[in-house]
């Protein structure tokens, strides 16, 4: 817990200068097509965006306000504007700059250098910043961060926002995994609905995403989404997810609050990230997911490599053998790369595959050289905001179930095929 010493600036809200440049976080969100079922595409418009964002979309994890192994000037080098979606959690600068010094700055947007992305400020990143539910309790939510073990009340968790000016920010939650008893998890829905409507009271301006927690019972869950749609909120965060629950469970959970949840808000999600766990969001009807999967892919030493389009004809070059393939991913330390001259994927236009060869991320990684994680985020990132370029083309010819059965398929028989 923090202590008076540790806490951030104790400025009042009014002192941070709240009023200044709001504009920029107006957000506006209209649905575009439907696919059979809960699968949609949908437009989102942020002012500073160059250009409206298509949903399903992916928002992309950052340390800071930046990618971890991304600088500022390759950022253009990805899609645009898929790209132009960046989350982070307020809890990254408790170690770094204050509140007050960067409402000084005039927010992460003057900060960063970032004028033309979006920002969204998450409490939870999944990578440094996990909830810890046994020591949270009704003052505020406690949190392992790169400092220790934080109790986040609020209002200082409001003071951080305020500085920040992010485009749309998560109110604070009490997350609970699968495992929890029944009156823990009617807890978490009475802490986040309290302090929902204190964010609110406290609120900076831009668009603000009630959060909707509950664990892995069902009946806690609409209990939650009812009271947060009774809210004043732009938008939905679902949390709780990738906390234990397994893929059955989620399907249940998360078609429950998709009954609840208004079609013409979007909704966001923490916790899917596997292609497959990402395709059962989108069939339940939600149109924000983050990028944790890319981070710890990159980090592995991993490249994606599984096609997008018309499933059955694309063939990567990877081998059967290799150390962690599975359909969807080669390990670029193996061996069998030690002499390989081609791109990671053939048909991929990213900047890696265009300027570099396996054979030489393969070197890079046994050398040790940051330059190996720089080059496969970039390949990882681009892969990944392609894959949800198709689910959204997909949708829009209204062969979603189509393109998520095939996908699945194409790696069930894979894994059969290797395990034999």
């Amino acid at each position: 817990m923090w202590s008076a010493a540790s806490a951030p600036d104790t400025v009042t809200l009014a002192s941070l200068n709240l009023q200044q440049g709001t504009d920029i976080r107006e957000m506006k969100f209209a649905v575009k097509a439907w696919s059979k079922g809960r699968a949609r595409v949908g437009v989102l418009q942020l002012p500073n965006c160059p250009q409206p964002i298509e949903t399903p979309a992916l928002l992309l994890s950052t340390r800071k306000g930046l990618p971890l192994f991304i600088s500022p000037d390759l950022l253009p080098s990805l899609p645009s504007p898929d790209s132009y979606l960046l989350q982070t959690s307020p809890l990254h600068f408790l170690d770094g700059l204050s509140t007050k010094t960067i409402s000084n700055i005039g927010g992460l947007h003057e900060m960063l250098g970032l004028h033309e992305y979006a920002f969204a400020a998450v409490p939870r990143d999944s990578i440094v910043c996990l909830p810890e539910c046994d020591s949270t309790n009704k003052i505020g939510a406690s949190f392992e961060t790169p400092c220790g073990r934080r109790l986040i009340k609020p209002v200082w968790y409001m003071e951080m926002i305020s500085s920040m000016k992010p485009n749309l920010w998560v109110s604070l939650a009490d997350e609970v995994p699968a495992w929890v008893s029944a009156k823990r998890n009617k807890t978490s829905v009475d802490r986040t609905v309290r302090w929902l409507d204190e964010c609110i009271k406290l609120s900076p301006g831009g668009a603000v995403f009630g959060a909707i927690v509950g664990g892995a019972d069902v009946e806690e869950r609409q209990r939650c989404a009812q009271e947060v749609v009774g809210r004043n909120v732009s938008g939905y965060w679902i949390g709780g997810f990738g906390l234990g629950e397994s893929m059955d469970e989620r399907l249940a959970l998360l078609n429950a609050i998709a009954d609840i949840l208004p079609p013409e808000r979007p909704r966001q999600i923490c916790g899917l990230e596997l292609p497959e766990e990402v395709l059962q969001g989108v069939a339940a009807g939600i149109d924000l997911f983050d990028s944790t999967y890319i981070y710890h892919l990159t980090l592995g030493g991993f490249a994606l490599t599984f096609p997008m389009e018309n499933i059955q004809r694309h063939e990567t070059n990877s081998q059967p053998s290799d150390v962690g393939s599975d359909h969807t991913k080669i390990n670029l330390r193996a061996t069998v790369y030690r002499k390989d001259t081609a791109p990671i994927v053939d048909y991929c236009s990213c900047y890696t595959c265009q300027n570099h060869t396996r054979a030489y991320i393969n070197h890079l990684l046994n050398v040790h050289e940051m330059l190996a994680q720089i080059l496969l985020e970039i390949h990882n990132t681009h892969h990944y905001l392609s894959f949800f370029h198709s689910i959204r083309t997909a949708i829009k010819e209204d062969k979603f179930e189509q393109f998520r059965q095939t996908f699945i398929d194409s790696r069930r028989k894979h894994l059969h095929v290797t395990a034999v």
